[in-house]
């Protein structure tokens, strides 16, 4: 049988870390075994869903490159399927109509609960061999439910969880298509698992409620039931439920704020699962090794750390020549215009060793092509009156030397010596004036990449 998973998102919101995580691993599994995975979208919460958030899933999906082979399917467009397997259900006698009123069902709920007993459907429309049902009311629009077997267990071999099993008379009678004839949540989710043949269900654990339900209505169908992985929760580094202070933002957001694809991929496959010790790896290698065995049933924790760490490590790994042209762009958000000297690539290969944020790695070369304010308290404290005539000495020596950084660096040493000062001494005077910072890579370095002219002429700045 070929694989067939699913990544199927609600559009009320963004694509957050934990739906990406589930998109991933679905995809994964797919690729693993020679499968397909398919993106459908469930749009029928008509009041919360928002053609916004059908966007932000799909500019999600393709920034992680999680490509889909079918789809995207939107159930708004599949509802004459979902109302013809209505009616073949209610046909077959697996699904019948209620006429308890709103009233009524609230009046039995409150019933329920006063005598401590758990709120469930009492029966009252559900067809039984030798019972006679009520006169049906003229002024109610019935609802459809299924008639939910009342004997036996449902039970399922979940693929992380392991054995779980529901009492069928622990489950009551769910309404499947409302008042208006528009299918619920649960019914459409199981006639498209069913009629799109998926064999794996991988999803968040938030779903085993729903799964005992839906497993009984393929069944009623004649549907073949998948297999089922419910993944356990992301929790913050604090044990709490995983929050926007803790990283439940959209997907889009890393990108923002400054992440690569590939360190939000890597650290995503280690949310839960693992392969050994490997804690850097492609996705082609992560499609090799990925199972469902080796996901981890217990609740997988945020670590912003190590997710810096991973994008730490791709920064450096990344191209230069496409590292380049996303660093551009944000050089351009910041109001920095990229020049043509010096070579936008030479200056990141200085640079991106130093850094684990693509927007940190922008602010910190951008005074390689646009005037630096420096701080005034580094000014106070690095330009005083004794330095400030060591520095017009060495700039009238940089005047006349080949560029190169050796060249510069012999100078700085001939200065320093001279004045029987130590090297920071003149170095950091240097940064201030040139990059306005009291940070930079080595500064024979920096200015060798600033070039001549545009060096001596921030010196100047300072001398005059």
């Amino acid at each position: 049988m070929t694989v067939r998973t699913r990544f199927a998102p609600s559009p009320t919101g963004f694509l957050h870390i934990g739906g990406a995580r589930t998109a991933l691993f679905s995809w994964a599994y797919a690729k693993k075994n020679g499968g397909q995975f398919i993106l459908r979208i469930e749009d029928t919460d008509l009041e919360r869903s928002t053609p916004e958030a059908v966007q932000a899933i799909l500019d999600g999906m393709q920034w992680l490159g999680l490509d889909y082979d079918e789809g995207p399917f939107y159930q708004m467009q599949r509802m004459e399927t979902y109302k013809k397997m209505l009616q073949t259900m209610l046909d077959a006698g697996t699904a019948y109509y209620c006429y308890s009123s709103k009233e009524e069902l609230e009046a039995l709920r409150e019933s329920q609960m006063q005598q401590g007993l758990k709120p469930r459907y009492d029966g009252k429309w559900r067809p039984e061999s030798g019972k006679t049902l009520p006169a049906i009311p003229v002024d109610i629009s019935p609802v459809v439910r299924f008639r939910n077997p009342q004997t036996g267990v449902v039970a399922w071999d979940d693929l992380v969880k392991g054995r779980i099993e529901i009492a069928n008379a622990e489950l009551d009678d769910l309404i499947i298509a409302r008042a208006d004839g528009t299918p619920t949540y649960n019914f459409c989710v199981v006639v498209d698992d069913f009629e799109m043949g998926i064999t794996q269900v991988i999803r968040g654990d938030d779903h085993v409620n729903n799964t005992p339900r839906q497993i009984n209505m393929l069944k009623a169908l004649g549907a073949t039931v998948p297999q089922y992985a419910h993944l356990s929760m992301i929790l913050g580094g604090d044990g709490q439920k995983l929050s926007k202070r803790h990283g439940a933002v959209s997907v889009m957001q890393y990108h923002e704020d400054g992440y690569l694809r590939e360190a939000v991929l890597n650290y995503l496959s280690r949310l839960g699962w693992s392969h050994g010790d490997a804690e850097v790896f492609n996705m082609q290698q992560f499609c090799e090794w990925f199972d469902l065995d080796h996901i981890t049933p217990s609740a997988a924790q945020f670590n912003t750390e190590k997710l810096n760490w991973l994008n730490a490590h791709y920064i450096k790994e990344a191209n230069i020549d496409v590292l380049a042209l996303d660093i551009a762009t944000r050089l351009t958000k910041l109001n920095v215009e990229v020049s043509l000297q010096p070579k936008l690539q030479d200056v990141l290969a200085l640079y991106r060793e130093r850094t684990n944020n693509l927007n940190q790695l922008a602010s910190e070369v951008a005074y390689f092509y646009a005037l630096p304010k420096a701080n005034l308290a580094d000014v106070e404290k690095h330009l005083t009156p004794e330095i400030l005539p060591v520095i017009r000495t060495l700039s009238e020596k940089l005047g006349i030397i080949d560029w190169t950084a050796e060249a510069i660096h012999a100078e700085i040493n001939a200065v320093v010596a001279e004045n029987q000062l130590k090297f920071p001494k003149v170095a950091m005077p240097l940064r201030v004036m040139l990059t306005g910072n009291t940070q930079s890579p080595s500064i024979d370095q920096v200015m060798a990449l600033l070039g001549q002219k545009l060096t001596l002429a921030r010196l100047q700045k300072h001398l005059i």
